[in-house]
């Protein structure tokens, strides 16, 4: 089976997109700071999440789990500051926060499963 059939890679895809449609409401003098940061934090967990599949152990695996859970971190903190500092409605960031908090509870349920 590949990485691409599995739920975990697809809705960390779909996050990816949803960032990438998202920051296009940031304006232009952020395409080097906040929409740069969030776009790669968020491509970084899907990545991460095919590159640990195709490792050769579970123990590799896991640690690319924990590499994305890092990256999804990442991006929760830059979603916040955007917001704080009024980079978009702050209204739309909601479904977006709240898709990275799904992603998380996807990323650490997989982990748990994986450990036990």
């Amino acid at each position: 089976m590949s990485y691409r059939n599995q739920f975990i890679w697809q809705r960390a895809v779909q996050l990816a997109i949803n960032c990438y449609k998202f920051t296009r409401l940031f304006p232009q003098s952020e395409l080097y700071g906040l929409t740069s940061q969030i776009r790669r934090s968020s491509v970084s967990v899907a990545s991460n999440i095919a590159e640990g599949y195709g490792r050769r152990s579970k123990p590799e695996y896991i640690q690319f789990l924990h590499i994305a859970l890092g990256s999804l971190r990442e991006l929760d903190t830059q979603l916040i500051i955007a917001k704080e500092v009024d980079l978009a409605d702050k209204d739309l960031f909601t479904p977006v926060l709240n898709e990275v908090e799904e992603m998380q509870s996807i990323l650490v349920a997989t982990l748990n499963k994986l450990k036990g």
